[in-house]
């Protein structure tokens, strides 16, 4: 028999931790644009189109997950579960077209070099950036260990990239500022932009899965079975 209570809780998670996850994207894009047109770093407008994307992605999620937690109804007999993997699939979309914007822009910047300006600033901002990621990142895993939602995971997933591309940004900014070789700026947003791509597969993998109706593996088939079982 399903508790309804804890249906209702788990949804009340969902919809705090997708809040929350679009209100940290939007304070990121909002940083990082500043910056950004302060420096005109490569590595750091790869950090603001990815971020632009996560605001995207992020509010797609949170509305998903609120159609998905409505009951079934004549129309959708099984529920309306199914509108989070939708979200994952729009998610590794986005993923993707960030990969290009960056992609195409960083080798713009090797075949024409152009200084990076305020690196200093580049770098304070890409560091608060990687703070206030892995503090979402906790927090949507504390979600997920209390609510499964494949829409959450893929949104973590996304952010768990971030934190790795972010600090390849910092660290091409900070050879930049002590070196002033310009062309490890566009060569660390090469580097993101093929981690993005990386990330995308795997969220695409997974939403797809969900979307296909594809089998348990065995192991978690006979888990079922045996509490069928009893």
């Amino acid at each position: 028999m399903v508790d309804a209570a804890a249906v209702q809780q788990a949804a009340a998670i969902r919809r705090r931790i997708t809040a929350l996850s679009v209100a940290v994207a939007a304070g990121l894009m909002a940083v990082k644009a500043a910056a950004w047109f302060a420096s005109g770093s490569v590595a750091l407008l790869a950090s603001l189109a990815d971020s632009g994307l996560d605001f995207a992605a992020s509010v797609f999620t949170f509305f998903a997950v609120r159609y998905a937690a409505a009951p079934p109804d004549a129309e959708h007999r099984f529920g309306h579960g199914k509108a989070e993997a939708f979200a994952s699939l729009v998610q590794a979309g986005l993923v993707f077209a960030s990969a290009a914007l960056v992609g195409r822009e960083a080798v713009g910047r090797l075949l024409q070099p152009e200084p990076v300006r305020e690196e200093g600033w580049a770098i304070a901002v890409m560091a608060i950036s990687i703070v206030a990621t892995a503090l979402l990142v906790r927090a949507q895993s504390a979600a997920l260990a209390r609510a499964s939602s494949v829409a959450i995971k893929g949104d973590r997933l996304h952010y768990v990239s971030d934190l790795a591309a972010n600090a390849v940004g910092m660290l091409g900014l900070a050879v930049v500022w002590a070196t002033g070789w310009t062309a490890v700026d566009a060569v660390a947003g090469l580097i993101i932009a093929g981690w993005l791509v990386h990330g995308a597969i795997g969220v695409l993998r997974e939403s797809a899965d969900q979307l296909m109706d594809h089998e348990l593996p065995a192991s978690e088939r006979a888990a079922v079975l045996d509490v069928a079982a009893d």
